[in-house]
């Protein structure tokens, strides 16, 4: 599925694994792991797993790296990412294994109790927060609970959380700029996670309802804001892709300007897609026929009908990395699935330069508007046109 490249080697004391990165990137200082996941493989190794008989639930396992290195054990992963799904499958083939996992997406509640823990502390601390008080029904008084991160990552904040949800915490020394973090589920307290939250965009009549892990949870993103101001100018279309859609505000609107037009949302979050299915429903509630939601890795499972226009407010980072291979990605199979003579509108900061990347993959970008922040970008589709 995916094209390999140089391998480097996560050593283990079970093991060396070639490990990649999804999407696959020539990027030599973004590997598929971090310092956090060595040393928490090495707790782990340092555990009597012998009386653990339960699945070992892993959580935000970004490429596979604790997975892979635990593949003797039964795994549940659990996480908001279908990138992350993928990586763990690539990385399985990769390493030829046949390891016994189960992935469990952040939308689906956990069933079983759990004696292993192991955490990924995520960037988003409104998702880590999310996780725990869902995670906490289904502890018990011994459970071993082991979080990891890099030490720039952890703040008070964060500890704050697994004392308030789970119980007595503690910390490691920082190794390798990394810091591990002990959990004791002694919190007697049970309390129900707070998301999603509601926010009301009176301007626009909308109520939109955001999961955890949806980019700006608490007010209407200024780009999408600045794409929405200047969406009447948008050809007329029958088929529209809101790719990398979050909440699904820009999907939302244009099915407003265009009630004729079908709706394809698409994310590789699966909050990302709850939360703009539920906010379709509650916002454009005569419209359910129009709209379709994917889970996807950019366009890579979208066979539906070929659009005219898509709009996308890319991501410039991937967890804690930043990086334009995602956004690269999305432009590039924009251009192959668009209908000739049709757009792809990006709106981004200003200083990622996209332009660049437009030009070079469609022969062509205006600009259709600018401001200090932000520039809202236009490519069409020709098909004399081969990049």
């Amino acid at each position: 599925m995916y094209e390999t490249l140089a391998k480097p080697l996560l050593k283990t004391l079970s093991g060396n694994y070639a490990l990649e990165r999804i999407p696959i990137t020539t990027k030599g200082d973004l590997r598929a792991w971090d310092a956090a996941d060595e040393i928490l493989l090495q707790s782990i190794s340092e555990l009597d797993l012998s009386q653990i008989r339960k699945p070992i639930l892993i959580i935000n396992d970004a490429f596979g790296a604790l997975s892979i290195g635990l593949n003797a054990y039964t795994i549940h992963n659990w996480g908001d990412s279908y990138l992350s799904h993928l990586a763990i499958e690539h990385n399985s083939k990769l390493n030829q294994l046949s390891p016994n996992f189960l992935y469990i997406s952040s939308t689906d509640n956990l069933t079983q109790q759990y004696d292993l823990v192991i955490i990924k502390v995520p960037k988003t601390l409104a998702l880590l927060e999310d996780q725990l008080y869902r995670l906490k029904p289904h502890l018990n008084e011994h459970t071993i609970i082991n979080s990891g991160a890099m030490s720039k990552h952890i703040h008070t904040s964060t500890l704050k959380l697994f004392e308030k949800i789970i119980g007595t915490t503690t910390t490691s020394r920082a190794t390798k700029k990394a810091r591990l973090i002990f959990s004791k589920n002694n919190q007697t307290s049970i309390q129900h996670t707070p998301y999603p939250k509601s926010i009301a965009v009176k301007h626009l009549d909308l109520v939109l309802n955001n999961h955890a892990n949806v980019f700006s949870k608490d007010h209407l993103d200024i780009g999408s804001q600045f794409l929405i101001a200047h969406m009447k100018l948008c050809p007329s279309a029958t088929t529209i892709i809101d790719l990398g859609c979050g909440n699904g505000v820009l999907g939302i609107v244009a099915q407003r300007h265009q009630p004729q037009a079908k709706i394809h949302f698409i994310d590789e979050s699966y909050m990302a897609i709850q939360s703009a299915k539920e906010n379709f429903e509650k916002n454009n509630p005569h419209a359910l026929e129009q709209a379709s939601f994917h889970i996807s890795d950019c366009l890579s499972n979208y066979d539906a009908e070929t659009p005219q226009l898509i709009l996308c407010n890319p991501p410039f980072h991937q967890a804690h990395s930043v990086g334009d291979q995602i956004a690269w990605k999305m432009f590039k199979q924009s251009q192959e699935h668009l209908e000739n003579r049709g757009q792809l509108w990006v709106v981004a900061n200003r200083h990622l330069a996209y332009h660049a990347k437009l030009n070079r993959l469609f022969g062509n970008c205006r600009t259709i508007a600018s401001n200090k922040k932000f520039v809202l970008l236009v490519s069409t589709k020709e098909e004399k046109y081969k990049n």
